[in-house]
């Protein structure tokens, strides 16, 4: 085992190395007594298939979070191309980041913003501490359908689109990842 101390990293220099992994761009929702709440999130993954499982992980003292650790419960949208500004609004300090923004009730009552890729409503399952974040691990209690649009991705510190696939194309193998039949092999 290493002993040496570690070596600081700036995090300035963090943030531009890892701002060349391309991410998908989600906003998770609550609501509670004050109404609905939510917030941009790159920090999202699937987690588990058996449980169904995902994992975001909000800055430790954020207020949404407090809000949705309150109320146990939470939906995750996944943004199509062109939802560049909704994901500007919800990424932003602000009063109401729902002003102007559409919305349906998911099962629990949970904001489903319109027009998103996709969405899952989820049971709060576990919390672990992740730095100036934590780690938040969620049960997806109901899944949404999926639009056929292409997802808003972030990469270099900018919100870009996926090229869509040549016609005719063959699946990638990545494109199977949660179908695979050695889910062990994935995730």
């Amino acid at each position: 085992m290493d002993t040496e101390a570690p070596v600081a990293v700036d995090p300035a220099e963090f943030r531009r190395v890892f701002g060349h992994f391309c991410t998908g761009v989600t906003i998770v929702t609550t609501t509670d007594e004050d109404g609905p709440a939510g917030f941009a999130c790159q920090a999202f993954a699937p987690l588990s298939l058996n449980p169904p499982l995902v994992l975001f992980c909000p800055q430790a003292r954020s207020e949404t979070w407090r809000r949705i650790r309150h109320t146990g419960l939470f939906c995750v949208n996944v943004l199509a191309e062109g939802h560049g500004e909704i994901s500007r609004a919800f990424g932003a300090r602000g009063d109401d980041r729902f002003a102007g923004v559409p919305w349906t009730p998911s099962p629990a009552g949970i904001p489903i913003l319109t027009g998103v890729l996709t969405w899952a409503e989820c049971r709060l399952e576990a919390v672990h501490p992740g730095g100036d974040h934590e780690i938040v691990v969620g049960r997806v209690l109901t899944l949404g359908e999926c639009g056929t649009d292409g997802p808003l991705l972030f990469f270099r510190g900018r919100y870009r689109a996926a090229a869509p696939a040549p016609p005719g194309a063959t699946p990638e193998v990545v494109d199977t990842l949660l179908a695979w039949p050695r889910h062990t092999d994935w995730i």
